[in-house]
């Protein structure tokens, strides 16, 4: 659609340019729509995204000097500023920063500029969890009773503590035992005012295995609402979402009425509130098909391209047209196959999903389309990510969202989980493997994925690596042979054959790798008078091509094409359905890297936010000692071991790289 049939569509408002207030991936998605319509783009950056890809995919881009979320995405009126300076006529707010902030939106509206997105007094009445739950109660959709953080008592447990103003999981908290409840408020608290500016909290009952199920709303000006769909997002960690679907494995084997009981109350709660936009209204559903109200997303969800997949809908457009006074239609578009996005995210989920910082030396994901909806079964990305992105501490670790739509579920997750694991990302610790051991698990392709799905045994089963026992010597004889072509100086006796050759049959050549548990391996290859390889460590395989990034290797009479990249001391070795990733052994120990023993170090870049112990203070095996503030989340770190705090090398506002001391923890017969 172009900006002339934007134009005669209403005569309200008329869109010509567009500035996204975010960044990252949904800038790009956002970016790509207005292209498709004609409109001009406007991006923000702060000065670790100064060359993002979403800054690279706009016409124009205006700097908001600083790093934090607080400095940057989170100033409203420099972001009002930057738009009146690029000449942009709209603010899209994107998803997280002040995408809820019902006082941008009206300073947005003041500001003479087209805000895409609901009333100001929609927000509002959305805004406070606490008064949305009060709201829709009124109105007839049922909820979950509201605790007071000072009134729990032990009869309320377990229960969930929310923060009123945001998602995402910042703020979320379980408790169990009421001895922790003071602790776990406080952290929420102190999260929540990080993410969001607002500290306020409260609490719900828990309900142990349930089922998140959401529901997209679009509504007009003129009364018309639309319930596009369900969407069920129970598969989470630390509360956030990571696999999507649509439509919802729970709607789909209770059956019944429960879709359209859904169906209407979304409907209600829109209606309301005098809804506009598009949004998502959240329920919390057990197995016998019973839901409560949870709150309302004012703003485009994370997950939306499933909901585009499954309805053939570009919601990004109806926003737009939407924004400027143009009516919906009177039928809601009908869905039709089934799409599950998954999140990949640059994190350690084998080791309390440590969010990773760095540069992503390389991501390339096999794609049907980039931001855009499927025809035929496929695969779609939206990514704010390209190889040599740099993730930094400030923000979201998230590298992509990969999607795929089939005619049915069981297609649309052997498609998914094919196109991640032929992904090639180097650099960075992903969530790669693990979402692709969930898509591929029994219970998930049965559709029992509740709240509770990712326990801490299935993370340990499905945190395993796709390359399988015996892998890693592979990749690092791979890697040897290639390496060994990429250093060979000069001509060489036998062409194509890697450096070792010798008229004289030699000693093995050895190369040594560190493999990513912390094992070293050692890969040994010899060439023989006839330029032949010889593997004494690979039984039955041979070496039918070696050069400086392709080796092929046979065994029992099968090919594979193994694929190396080297950077710096990293080695990167890949193949259809798996990679693995190698570090080169030093051939010498650097005195200065050996670290005293009992010393325990940073897991990840981030800031000393809180102190518990110092100096003398007996400490027990699990005991929290500080926290970190890393990509908008808390992390405890706690005792390894029982002992003494003979060191504490850091305090509260510190600034922290990866691998410094933090303490050292000694026996007290020390």
């Amino acid at each position: 659609m172009t900006t002339a049939t934007l134009q005669s569509a209403s005569t309200q408002k008329t869109i010509t340019r567009v500035l996204v207030a975010n960044r990252g991936e949904i800038a790009s998605r956002v970016f790509a729509t207005c292209v498709a319509m004609g409109l001009g783009t406007v991006a923000v950056y702060s000065d670790p995204d100064a060359d993002a890809p979403h800054v690279r995919a706009a016409d124009a881009a205006v700097r908001l000097p600083g790093s934090t979320s607080a400095e940057t995405y989170l100033r409203g009126e420099k972001i009002i500023a930057a738009a009146q300076a690029a000449g942009a006529d709209a603010i899209h707010p994107g998803y997280g920063f002040l995408s809820e902030n019902a006082e941008f939106a009206q300073a947005v509206i003041d500001a003479g500029l087209t805000w895409i997105g609901p009333p100001p007094a929609a927000i509002v009445a959305m805004g406070s969890k606490v008064n949305a739950k009060a709201l829709m109660d009124a109105a007839g959709v049922p909820v979950l009773k509201d605790i007071d953080p000072d009134a729990v008592t032990a009869d309320d447990l377990p229960l969930l503590i929310k923060a009123s103003a945001g998602g995402g999981g910042r703020g979320m908290r379980i408790v169990r035992d009421l001895a922790e409840l003071a602790d776990a408020v406080a952290g929420a608290r102190r999260e929540a005012e990080s993410a969001f500016g607002d500290a306020t909290v409260f609490c719900e009952p828990y309900v142990e295995r349930g089922h998140h199920i959401e529901v997209q709303v679009m509504a007009d000006e003129h009364g018309e609402v639309w319930t596009v769909g369900e969407r069920e997002c129970s598969i989470q960690r630390r509360h956030q979402k990571v696999v999507e679907e649509a439509p919802a494995p729970l709607v789909e084997r209770v059956g019944g009425d429960m879709r359209e009981r859904l169906f209407a109350a979304a409907r209600t709660a829109v209606e309301s509130i005098g809804y506009r936009g598009a949004g998502t209204v959240e329920f919390l559903a057990d197995e016998s098909g019973k839901f409560f109200f949870l709150e309302t997303n004012t703003r485009l969800q994370v997950e939306h391209p499933v909901t585009e997949l499954t309805t053939g809908v570009d919601l990004v457009e109806w926003q737009l047209r939407v924004a400027q006074g143009e009516p919906l239609g009177d039928s809601a578009p009908t869905s039709s196959g089934h799409a599950i996005e998954v999140r990949l995210y640059a994190e350690d989920p084998a080791h309390d999903w440590q969010p990773q910082s760095g540069t992503v030396a390389r991501i390339d994901l096999p794609a049907t389309t980039r931001f855009g909806l499927l025809e035929r079964p496929g695969v779609r990305v939206d990514s704010g990510i390209t190889g040599g992105s740099e993730i930094s501490t400030f923000y979201d670790p998230m590298l992509a969202k990969v999607i795929s739509w089939a005619p049915d579920r069981t297609r649309a997750a052997g498609i998914l989980a094919r196109a991640l694991a032929d992904a090639r990302i180097h650099g960075l610790v992903t969530n790669r493997d693990m979402l692709v051991n969930t898509l591929r698990e029994q219970d998930f392709l049965a559709g029992h994925t509740d709240t509770g799905y990712l326990s801490e045994e299935r993370i340990a089963e499905l945190s395993k690596p796709l390359a399988g026992d015996g892998a890693d010597l592979v990749a690092a004889t791979a890697a040897a042979l290639a390496q060994s072509v990429r250093n060979r100086d000069g001509a060489v006796a036998v062409p194509g054959a890697p450096s070792g050759w010798r008229n004289l049959a030699s000693d093995y050549q050895r190369k040594a790798y560190v493999a990513a548990d912390g094992t070293e391996i050692i890969a040994r290859y010899r060439i023989g008078r006839g330029g032949e390889v010889e593997l004494p460590d690979l039984d039955g395989v041979t070496a039918a091509a070696v050069s400086s990034d392709v080796v092929v290797l046979i065994r029992d009479g099968v090919a594979r094409r193994y694929e190396v990249s080297l950077v710096g001391d990293q080695v990167f070795v890949d193949w259809p359905g798996a990679s693995v990733t190698l570090t080169r052994a030093p051939r010498f120990v650097d005195p200065a890297a050996v670290q005293r023993p009992g010393s325990l170090l940073a897991p990840m870049p981030g800031s000393v936010i809180r102190v518990a112990v110092a100096e003398g203070d007996r400490v027990t095996a699990g005991q929290p000692l500080l926290w970190l503030e890393a990509m908008k989340m808390e992390h405890t770190i706690s005792a390894p071991a029982d002992g003494i705090v003979s060191v504490l090398a850091v305090e509260e506002g510190r600034q922290l790289s990866v691998g410094e001391v933090l303490a050292v923890i000694t026996e007290e017969d020390e």
